[in-house]
């Protein structure tokens, strides 16, 4: 991908960017969350991202956090439309057991938090996020090559021209290096559903 595309929206202090990857390292207390449970409203995590108007398209990315070992630490993609509608998937460090697998929708001002638990030992994880139209798939992958459905989803404000891309960030007191690589821009690997046909 053409990485002279993206632009930051809350460009971080510490990156580097190269032909071949992205390096962020993410300042304590940044996070995206909108209200749901918490109560709280967090806005202030990076993101590195492109626009396009292209309804339908998969974006594959790398994602390695060998550095990542403080509670909620977390990279990944990103489409960051406005600060009450948005999508992430991540993984989010916990403790020196398990970490989270997971996925947030933000639509309207309010998250939801789709997750499973793998093994701390997890230090890298692929991403394929697709599009069709105004509806979203999101999936992982420990080898970029065999893709797992995490989740599929309806952005309301997803059906026009988009931004999308990687973040990273520390919710918590503390800070560590997020490496993206691989990213590449393809047809929709998200095929139409061939069952129950559409009212």
């Amino acid at each position: 991908m053409d990485l002279k595309k993206f632009v930051w929206t809350r460009e971080p202090k510490q990156y580097a960017i190269n032909q071949d990857a992205v390096e962020i390292v993410t300042k304590p207390h940044t996070d995206l969350w909108q209200r749901t449970y918490y109560h709280f409203q967090n806005d202030n995590a990076p993101v590195f991202q492109m626009e396009t108007n292209e309804k339908y398209f998969s974006f594959v990315v790398k994602t390695e956090f060998q550095e990542s070992n403080h509670r909620f630490d977390q990279c990944g993609i990103v489409m960051y439309l406005d600060s009450e509608n948005w999508l992430k998937a991540s993984v989010e460090y916990e403790n020196e057991t398990y970490q989270h697998l997971g996925s947030v929708v933000t639509n309207h001002g309010y998250s939801d938090w789709a997750t499973t638990e793998i093994d701390a030992s997890v230090k890298a994880m692929w991403y394929r996020f697709s599009r069709r139209e105004d509806d979203y798939c999101i999936e992982c992958s420990s080898d970029g090559i065999t893709f797992s459905q995490m989740r599929i989803c309806h952005m309301y404000w997803g059906g026009g021209k988009i931004r999308f891309g990687i973040y990273a960030c520390s919710p918590e007191d503390s800070s560590f290096k997020a490496v993206f690589s691989n990213l590449q821009m393809t047809e929709c690997q998200w095929k139409a559903h061939d069952g129950q046909q559409p009212d």
